[in-house]
């Protein structure tokens, strides 16, 4: 593809103040989700004997999260839609928040798993209602490299997340107070605090954004409009809201993107959860000490190779305006990495094969989440975005259980990670599939409008 043309000042001091403006707080936000989303991790360390429970109950609870989250997912992104963002993101803030502090008082495995499926639902919708918002303040032009920035959040919550969470746990400890009912409800206030922040500081519109001088906000303002009207000459533009609903579930294109987020989450999912373990293995197969202190470091490294990574490569996607094989190469070369680095099986090969999974994997994401906005307008775009969400959230369910199952049998890692790397190997695969989808697509109306000029000049 060839590199688009030069931006005009107005058009760079424009995405400069809204970048400024929105990307930081939305960070922020995301942090904070991952964090009450992942904490259970270090919480199980003193929770599971506290309350009674079994692992088999915890990891009841820890996958439950995800089954509310697909359950849902869409009506949530539809109402978001109604509601506007400002307000619907700060409710799905407010409610995990609440939640989330409310597991520092369980004090059964039943209450465990309860409020683990109400987590689940009250966050459903936030990635996707992001990345919706995202969507009506950013042209199409930049997206990948703003869906980069925000989905920096998620390496940085990896960062950080541990020694946070396991710093409160000792703080607590060390006042007489059970150290991970004070991790849960401290990690859990900041989020209803954001919440309440997001009704005061998040605009809805551009046309509401007083902080834009009237020059950027028309700008603004014509640039999304056109985008979206020429998305908007298909069929289905006069369709009401519930005919466009019934449509995206019986659109192809959003189930095969529905396969390939499952495919490439597959990926990040695993690491989150077993890498740690991973690492830990080492002792038993190569006969390697390492310490807790070190575990968490190793554990690091990926991400912060990945925060690097995602963004160079979603502004080349960006530069050369194309998506589909920049996201495809990324998620093969994550597959082939980690396949490679199980077969070598050494130590070294394995971490530097879960840094090119974590580089391709997060690479591959937030590049996939430029294509829903492409396609799909208005609520539909709403319902396609969390329907693709819902369903590739499965593989938090569905990675982790397999991987451990496979673990359990076998004695290793290596059959259970050459799983994922099929799964995320599959993800690329349709992202090529979509490319061809599209320019398959792009012929055929080609070829429609070259018969027509025809049958004019006739």
């Amino acid at each position: 593809m060839e590199d688009i043309k030069p931006i005009s000042a107005l058009e760079e001091q424009t995405v400069k103040r809204i970048s400024k403006r929105i990307i930081p707080f939305l960070i922020i936000l995301f942090v904070m989700a991952f964090l009450d989303r992942t904490n259970i991790g270090f919480a199980a360390l003193h929770m599971n004997e506290a309350i009674g429970i079994t692992q088999t109950i915890f990891g009841l609870g820890a996958g439950i999260f995800f089954l509310g989250y697909f359950i849902a997912e869409v009506p949530s992104n539809i109402l978001l839609h109604r509601f506007g963002a400002r307000i619907w993101i700060a409710r799905i803030m407010i409610t995990w928040g609440i939640i989330a502090a409310l597991m520092g008082f369980i004090q059964t495995g039943t209450q465990f798993i309860v409020l683990r499926f109400l987590l689940g639902i009250a966050e459903a919708g936030f990635f996707p209602g992001v990345i919706f918002y995202l969507t009506l303040w950013f042209p199409v032009r930049y997206r990948a490299r703003v869906f980069a920035m925000f989905y920096l959040g998620l390496p940085i919550a990896q960062i950080i997340g541990a020694p946070v969470s396991v710093g409160l746990m000792q703080w607590g400890n060390t006042i007489g107070y059970e150290g991970w009912r004070l991790m849960y409800i401290l990690e859990g206030i900041p989020s209803i605090i954001l919440g309440i922040v997001c009704l005061k500081y998040l605009t809805n519109t551009p046309k509401e954004a007083q902080w834009l001088t009237g020059e950027q906000r028309t700008w603004l303002m014509n640039t999304l409009e056109k985008e979206e009207s020429e998305k908007a000459k298909s069929a289905d533009a006069n369709l009401s809201k519930s005919a466009v609903i019934k449509q995206v579930f019986k659109n192809p294109l959003v189930w095969i993107m529905a396969l390939v987020y499952f495919g490439i989450t597959s990926g990040s999912n695993a690491m989150f959860f077993f890498l740690p373990s991973v690492l830990e293995s080492f002792r038993n197969t190569f006969g390697m000490e390492i310490s807790l202190i070190q575990n968490g470091m190793l554990t690091a490294i990926p991400y912060a190779f990945a925060a690097v990574g995602m963004i160079l490569w979603s502004r080349r996607s960006d530069r050369k305006q194309e998506r589909y094989w920049h996201g495809a190469s990324a998620a093969l070369m994550a597959a082939i990495a980690i396949a490679i680095a199980l077969i070598v099986n050494q130590p070294w090969a394995i971490i530097v094969g879960f840094i090119f999974l974590a580089i391709g994997v997060f690479s591959a994401i937030n590049i996939f989440w430029t294509l829903p906005g492409q396609t799909l307008t208005g609520v539909g775009a709403a319902a396609g975005i969390g329907l693709i969400n819902s369903v590739g959230n499965l593989s938090g369910f569905t990675g982790p259980y397999l991987t451990g199952y496979l673990y359990t049998t076998t004695g290793n890692y290596t059959v259970a990670f050459m799983v994922i790397a099929g799964f995320v190997a599959m993800g690329g695969l349709g992202l090529i599939l979509l490319a061809k989808l599209k320019s398959d697509s792009l012929k055929k109306e080609s070829g429609v409008l070259h018969k027509n000029i025809v049958s004019e000049l006739k």
